[in-house]
């Protein structure tokens, strides 16, 4: 197995490089780099941008629209813009319901969405969990009933993230509690403009809304709108459960972070503590063994050998990783690594500018960070899947 990249891989990995040089907007990599607050304005600027040049696609084959790039090119596309700063592109659109609606949307579905989600004039949220439909999502109760040419939803979403900019929503609806409760899922695409659909905040320990509860009454949503066939959502959902999840290693982010991380230590005078350092180190370890992980995956997909199935596994180490590197960012901060504070972040202070005085909100990212092992399927229920899927357990 050949972990190397290949000279004309490099050269695409250049180009890459040096269009994202000449066209990402520099205030947003300066926001990125220092990890202050992005605003709507600012991912939807940059996914414009992406979208003008076919990239923000990037995953998609040639038929739809995409690049038809292999798993390598993804790969190192990915990888640049991350290392350059570039904001991480929101997934819910181009990587997750895109995907579902090439493979199992109509043709008119596909001329109908894509082209939006494509050219990122389009904000999509994801309506999966519920009140305690979360790692158990078959037992989801939104509930979609069939009237005519149309369906009339009643339910709640919830952990909706960024559902207060969203446009479109894509959802799981139970249109049937008739045997096994995934044989009565159905996959939805819902206009979140429609009259009856209320979207309430909720404030997370770091201050910002960047989850909500998403609220259902009478909601009309066409028929034309049901991607596939009724009561086929559950298969619809694993589809794109497997993009989330790998989507959540983002070993790329944990390489840019890492670095970072060294900024904040050297900044706050913990670098010489070798202690310290040791914990930067096994932090480092982890994530250059997470990127092995994953270009072998690359290296057998390439090759085209059989890949095992280890979205789950991906997911499992990429989260603990990011957790763990905001858990060291704040302990290199110490005290003075408080909540997330407004003010500290607008004057610009973020780990590797120290100015006397300043508060530290580090501690917001941290606890922000918990969330990680929990959304797109808890990590204690991926271990199970990981045990049977891969080890046969």
């Amino acid at each position: 197995m050949d972990l190397n990249f290949t000279p004309e891989e490099l050269a695409f990995r250049q180009g890459i490089r040096d269009w994202v040089a000449a066209n990402l907007p520099l205030d947003i990599a300066h926001k990125v780099r220092h990890a202050l607050r992005l605003t709507r304005n600012d991912h939807q600027r940059w996914a414009r941008i992406l979208g003008q040049k076919g990239w923000l696609a990037w995953g998609w084959p040639k038929a739809f629209g995409g690049p038809g790039w292999n798993a390598i090119q993804k790969h190192l596309f990915e990888e640049e813009l991350a290392l350059a700063c570039a904001p991480r592109v929101i997934p819910f659109g181009p990587v997750m319901v895109a995907p579902v609606i090439m493979a199992f949307g109509n043709a008119e579905q596909q001329r109908r969405f894509l082209p939006g989600i494509a050219s990122g004039e389009v904000w999509w949220s994801q309506g999966y969990s519920e009140p305690g439909s979360g790692s158990d999502l078959a037992s989801l109760k939104c509930k979609a009933e069939r009237r005519g040419d149309s369906y009339v939803v009643n339910g709640q979403k919830t952990w909706t993230t960024l559902g207060q900019y969203g446009e479109w929503i894509f959802c799981l609806v139970r249109t049937s509690s008739e045997g096994k409760p995934q044989a009565g899922i159905s996959f939805l695409l819902i206009d979140m403009k429609s009259p009856g659909i209320t979207v309430r905040p909720i404030v997370l320990m770091d201050g910002e809304p960047e989850v909500n509860e998403v609220w259902f009454d009478n909601v009309v949503v066409p028929a034309e709108n049901l991607i596939g066939e009724e009561n086929k959502g559950w298969t619809y959902a694993k589809h794109l459960l497997a993009h989330e999840r790998t989507n959540i290693a983002d070993v790329n982010r944990a390489k840019r972070e890492l670095e970072r991380l060294k900024r904040v230590a050297k900044a706050e005078g913990v670098w010489n503590d070798t202690r310290f350092r040791d914990q930067i180190a096994l932090l480092e370890v982890d994530v250059v063994a997470l990127e092995m992980l994953v270009l072998r995956v690359l290296s057998a997909e390439k090759s085209g050998k059989q890949t095992l199935d280890i979205a789950g596994l991906l997911k499992i180490r990429g989260s603990e990783i990011q957790q763990r590197y905001t858990e060291l960012m704040m302990l290199a901060a110490g005290p003075l690594s408080r909540a997330f504070i407004y003010e500290a972040m607008d004057a610009g202070w973020q780990g590797d500018q120290l100015v006397p005085g300043d508060i530290l909100p580090l501690a917001g990212t941290y606890f922000n960070y918990r969330k990680t092992t929990i959304y797109g399927g808890s990590n204690e229920v991926q271990r199970n899947i990981v045990a049977q899927t891969v080890l046969g357990s």
